[in-house]
């Protein structure tokens, strides 16, 4: 019996891939959204998941992807981010700008499309759906020549702080995770773990986003902070 659709947009290998494989074990019907899909074709086949083309950040190609919906739609996760490393006085404008839309605007663009398809549903153990967004310590600290980035990340914190405070009243609860560090990628040689641990592993982070969906609504999450065992600041 299926326990109805579950979203991932910024799909890709990674922490996507372990969301979606979680998600799948535990019987959603998976739609995975990225630029590129073609990268997606054996974990959708191994998921049974449906790709969709679409930058986060086009209101029109988000508000067609909500609506081709199979609902009720129970969960709902924006993993998109981007970054302009360099002195602030060297930032290009345009860049930067870009840089905040993929980041902080497509958070919004899910967020309220997302909402919008929860209300309408009828609640299952009083709850109407989750919306996850993927965040960084670049929302809780801004470092040196990465202004673009905590400036995207500090809004969807503040994004979903907001949401939550509206919408946990009705039945949809809303989390931000902080993903304090870097995360390991087999897919990547440059994220590659040397075996120490030092990053965070997929496998390992994807669980505590399934017990944000599986909170009871008496102690619901607004925020939820995962980091390596090495990690000291």
């Amino acid at each position: 019996m299926t326990q109805g659709t579950a979203l991932i947009i910024g799909a890709g290998s990674g922490l996507s891939a372990a969301l979606a494989r979680q998600l799948h074990a535990r019987g959603h019907d998976l739609i995975l959204g990225a630029r590129n899909v073609d990268k997606l074709d054996a974990l959708a086949h191994e998921t049974g998941a449906q790709t969709v083309a679409l930058d986060g950040s086009d209101p029109a190609a988000v508000d067609a992807l909500f609506a081709g919906l199979t609902l009720p739609l129970r969960v709902a996760i924006y993993n998109p981010s981007a970054r302009q490393l360099a002195p602030i006085a060297d930032l290009d404008p345009e860049a930067v700008r870009k840089a905040i839309e993929v980041t902080a605007f497509g958070s919004f663009l899910m967020g309220q499309a997302a909402a919008r398809v929860m209300l309408s549903q009828d609640p299952v153990d009083g709850k109407r759906g989750t919306i996850l967004f993927t965040g960084a310590s670049a929302g809780v600290k801004g470092f040196a020549q990465s202004a673009p980035f905590a400036m995207g990340k500090f809004a969807q914190r503040g994004l979903a702080q907001s949401m939550a405070r509206e919408l946990h009243p009705k039945g949809i609860h809303v989390a931000w995770v902080n993903i304090d560090g870097g995360i390991s990628n087999t897919a990547r040689a440059e994220r590659t773990d040397d075996g120490t641990d030092k990053m965070l592993d997929p496998d390992a982070i994807a669980p505590s986003y399934m017990q944000l969906i599986d909170q009871h609504r008496s102690a619901w999450s607004n925020e939820l902070s995962l980091r390596p065992w090495v990690e000291g600041l």
